[in-house]
């Protein structure tokens, strides 16, 4: 559990002393079955566990806990919000672990304890920040609950049951939604079916990954619903059996959508063909800024650009900061790799920085075969914390930075458009790879193909599946063929069915070519974007609305 996870429990002057064994048996079941959701993701890849472990969470909110009582601290804080909060910090805490590989940080001179000390804070921080979506999330829950016992003599019980799963799933749709509009956003619950279950990650082709957290929510609500139903003495025995067969139902159609979209054929004309090199430059972070590194990443990637060219490729992409240098005019002319362009006559996608007014950007180049810049696309969704400090007057002077970069980036505007030689492409760098808009947009405007570029050092092979596991998601969503170059592992190429085509050895040097196909097609998703959420809100607005009508009418 992250540190930083005590820190709501001070604030609310919470009382343990005072919850009994039952109160602190729940507490852990919570905890334990977040445990079982994170699981579920990269690179263990239990996907199956996702569509029961939110059932326990599920049961407890909705019953009449004991938890449900005021503590009696003067926040007055309901400890029955407990439970979510153990949920979310077990799942968001354990998906994200892999942040703790930011120490050691004493090769950039900070200390080692504070190393420690950043690392985390980093973890806690995230992790609470997903699980105050899950806390609010249960608020939510309850508010239906209260509204349910005015309609309860009105309305069947299986009407109401049916209706709270449905308000409960687009109110967790919503609220993933809005997460995903910032700036931290990583573990949607629709990651934790990728890459283990394409099949249901087909779905997303209709609304994004809104429809995978859907099904997952839905599905874990009937099944907890139908649980509280087996079990309550007063209650129809038939009606258990009903939720289940919904349940059932409702799996075995979603699989049946997204096995027929997963069985399409490709369908690729030879003239869409486009041959592409990967150089994967393996420059470790802690010195990649160095005078050493900075040989080391030229001479790497120009050697590769060599030999690739020598195999007959279209273009070659490099990762994120492949390039450790602002290349500007006098950078560019004085550059191996320019030169190396300029002779061998092959595209090239580089990744490096570019000053913008008095800070630089986070970008990648399209570098013609006469060595100039063709298109450039700027990182959109920076790194809090280190590419940016959110709030900087009160963070900056806190934390410092994390960046080894001495000057603050600058993002990229959310209306670019990478295009190339062959055709617009879809452009991405590093942790954009988790927010699922930038691509469609991308792909709407006419994206043929997707470019990944990343730098996923220092951290452990955990984040590079992960991070894998969310470019797959994308080439589904957007039918594209995805093209993947990091620094140190997981780079590949994944077609648009959610095949993993190549996938590099992690901590090596390595070059590869793989032919693609540059695509036209527009998924609904594509066209609409994420119609669900909004639609499964107005639902289910609509009959709660309708149905206190109706009540008031009697």
């Amino acid at each position: 559990m992250p540190i930083a996870g005590i820190a709501p429990c001070c604030m609310l002057k919470i009382h343990f002393r005072k919850l009994n064994l039952t109160q602190l048996r729940s507490i852990a079941i919570a905890f334990s079955s977040g445990i079982v959701m994170g699981l579920a993701t990269a690179p263990l890849n239990w996907w199956g566990l996702a569509w029961v472990a939110l059932i326990p969470l599920w049961v407890m909110v909705s019953r009449q806990s004991p938890l449900s009582q005021p503590t009696g601290s003067r926040w007055r804080f309901n400890s029955i919000y407990l439970l979510p909060l153990a949920w979310g910090i077990a799942y968001h805490g354990l998906a994200l672990s892999w942040i703790t590989g930011l120490h050691p940080l004493t090769w950039m001179g900070v200390p080692w304890v504070a190393s420690i000390a950043i690392a985390l804070f980093c973890w806690g921080f995230i992790t609470l920040w997903g699980a105050a979506i899950v806390v609010i999330w249960t608020w939510g829950v309850r508010q239906l609950l209260l509204w349910d016992e005015g309609d309860r003599s009105s309305s069947p019980a299986l009407s109401l049951t049916i209706r709270r799963v449905l308000i409960a799933t687009a109110l967790w749709c919503g609220l993933e939604w809005i997460w995903s509009l910032g700036s931290l956003y990583w573990t949607s619950l629709s990651y934790t079916q990728s890459p283990g279950n394409v099949v249901i990650l087909h779905l997303g082709q209709l609304s994004g990954p809104t429809v995978v957290t859907a099904a997952i929510v839905a599905v874990n609500g009937l099944l907890a619903e139908a649980w509280m139903n087996y079990r309550g003495q007063r209650l129809v025995t038939s009606r258990w059996q009903q939720l289940f067969g919904i349940a059932a139902i409702l799996v075995i159609g979603l699989s049946a959508i997204g096995g027929w979209l997963y069985s399409r054929p490709l369908g690729q004309a030879p003239e869409a063909a486009l041959k592409v090199g990967v150089i994967q430059g393996n420059v470790p972070t802690r010195i990649k800024l160095s005078a050493a590194g900075v040989r080391r990443a030229i001479d790497g990637y120009v050697s590769g650009y060599e030999m690739l060219a020598a195999q007959g490729v279209d273009a070659v992409l490099t990762p994120e900061g492949a390039l450790p240098l602002l290349w500007n005019g006098q950078t560019a002319n004085q550059n191996p790799f320019d030169q190396a362009v300029v002779d061998q006559k092959v595209v090239a996608w580089l990744g490096t920085f570019f000053r913008q007014d008095d800070r630089i950007t986070q970008s990648l180049l399209t570098l013609t075969t006469q060595g100039e810049v063709f298109s450039r696309y700027n990182k959109i969704k920076l790194v809090p914390l280190g590419e940016y400090i959110p709030f900087q007057e009160i963070l900056g002077a806190v934390i410092g930075r994390l960046s080894p970069m001495k000057t603050s980036m600058q993002p990229g505007t959310a209306a670019q458009r990478f295009d190339t030689p062959f055709g617009r492409a879809i452009a991405s760098i590093c942790y954009e790879s988790a927010f699922p808009e930038l691509f469609r947009a991308q792909a709407a405007s006419g994206g043929e193909f997707i470019l990944t570029a990343s730098n996923l050092d220092p951290y452990s092979e955990v984040l590079m599946a992960q991070h894998e596991a969310q470019d797959l998601m994308r080439a589904i969503e957007t039918d594209r063929w995805a093209v993947r170059a990091t620094n140190t592992g997981y780079s590949g190429v994944i077609d648009p069915h959610g095949r993993i085509v190549w996938r590099s050895q992690p901590h090596e040097y390595q070059i590869h070519t793989e032919t693609i196909a540059r695509r036209q097609t527009q998924t609904l998703y594509v066209r609409w974007g994420d119609w669900l959420t909004p639609g499964l809100i107005g639902l289910g607005g609509s009959w709660l609305v309708v149905s206190r009508w109706v009540q008031n009418r009697k």
